[in-house]
């Protein structure tokens, strides 16, 4: 209520044309048709169009493996992105505050996440439809409340955000009050060091990619110098490099040469890979989770895929799908349509894929979506997808946003 009447005083002055947008999550009932009628109300009250639609929250989670957070907030954004992309809005504005940062970071930081997860909600997010801005984001919601009491303009509250079974409302209920009664400033310094965060995030970011191109080796080493092959499934590190740079740098550039390989390694496990590298002795192996296997070599650290795994992965032959066209591998049958275009490719998912699910927010990594799937073993390493053009555009299991330029159909083919 507060975005849009602030947005609505200031819409003239800012060359503003405003909709309001109002996404019913199918829960709540009675109450949630309240606030679709509240918003619609306010929206002809200030003369703005309303863009309202219905999903079933409780049904995606289900079929998803997902919290009903998870999911309502996917299907959220996934919405507002099809209002971008079909021209109807060119950025959305959501309400996010101030105390919204600092719940965010307080629960980032009790679920022991890495100081990138300090970062919190991010003022402005860049989609390739447009972007969403959070322009309440160093206000407090004592302040909301205050001008709109000012306004005179009423609001709905959520029951839903006094139960107590979900996790953001006991922080903000339970823990947060007890915190601020040692520092009543906690929710700023915390919003302050997601800034702080963000800002150190986005150096290690340009650092990191700098880094690994120099010291991330792809191949095995060969007598007399150079490197053969370019196995896609491993990747390795000269441990004597790794040794010279700060523990904060050996650190990161682990976490990013596992994350290329669609795995996110905890703490303990950094640590663990970190001490083989440094301390272990050749033919030491670690198993991690993905499931990736760690070995030291006399001069190297590398990272591959576990040997059943890989076998089974390489054991499967990439095959090209003609666009516009057919082919069957993999145990299905594709057909591709479009414009004549260059071969799409049947084949593995390889570390680094991501994928965009239907109604989602942005990417996710392959490795993540598996795991929503609960595929563990060799299938894992070897499930099936689609790729043109740098995109998958297909996944076994996963129902994917359609990819401008191509249309695919997959049918399963009965033994």
């Amino acid at each position: 209520m507060a975005l849009t009447r602030a947005l609505a005083e200031r819409s003239g002055e800012l060359g503003l044309v405003l909709s309001l947008a109002h996404l019913h999550h199918g829960l709540r009932g009675e109450e949630a048709d309240r606030d679709c009628d509240f918003a619609m109300g306010l929206a002809a009250k200030l003369c703005l169009s309303f863009l309202a639609f219905r999903v079933d929250v409780a049904a995606e989670a289900t079929s998803g493996g997902e919290s009903i957070e998870e999911a309502a907030r996917r299907l959220r954004y996934g919405w507002f992105r099809q209002l971008m992309a079909a021209g109807l809005v060119d950025a959305v504005a959501t309400a996010h505050t101030l105390d919204d940062q600092a719940e965010t970071v307080l629960g980032k930081f009790l679920r022991g996440a890495w100081t990138e997860g300090f970062s919190g909600i991010h003022p402005e997010v860049q989609y390739r439809e447009g972007r969403v801005l959070r322009p309440l984001l160093g206000t407090t919601r004592a302040q909301v409340e205050a001008y709109l009491q000012g306004l005179g303009q009423g609001w709905c509250e959520d029951s839903s955000n006094r139960d107590l079974a979900i996790t953001r409302n006991r922080i903000r209920l339970e823990l947060l009050p007890e915190l601020e009664r040692w520092n009543p400033r906690l929710k700023e310094h915390l919003a302050q060091m997601a800034e702080l965060a963000r800002d150190e995030e986005d150096w290690w970011d340009a650092e990191m990619a700098r880094l690994a191109a120099q010291m991330l080796l792809t191949g095995k080493p060969v007598r007399g110098g150079g490197r053969a092959g370019s196995d896609s499934g491993a990747v390795a590190i000269d441990v004597l490099r790794l040794a010279a740079q700060e523990v904060a740098v050996q650190r990161r550039l682990l976490r990013y040469a596992v994350g290329g390989m669609g795995v996110s390694l905890g703490f303990e496990a950094t640590e663990s890979l970190r001490r083989l590298a440094l301390e272990g002795r050749a033919g030491q192996k670690l198993a991690l989770p993905g499931p990736l296997t760690a070995e030291r070599t006399p001069r190297e650290l590398r990272i591959s895929l576990g040997a059943a795994q890989l076998a089974a992965a390489e054991a499967i032959a990439e095959v090209p799908l003609p666009v516009p066209g057919e082919a069957e591998g993999f145990g299905w049958r594709f057909r591709a349509e479009g414009p004549q275009a260059e071969a799409a490719l049947v084949r593995n998912w390889r570390a680094g894929d991501r994928v965009t699910l239907r109604y989602s927010s942005g990417p996710r990594k392959i490795k993540e979506v598996l795991e929503r799937l609960k595929v563990t073993g060799t299938a894992r390493a070897v499930w099936p997808v689609v790729a043109w053009r740098g995109q998958v555009l297909w996944m076994q299991g996963a129902d994917l946003a359609p990819v401008d330029g191509i249309s695919l159909k997959a049918e399963k083919i009965e033994e």
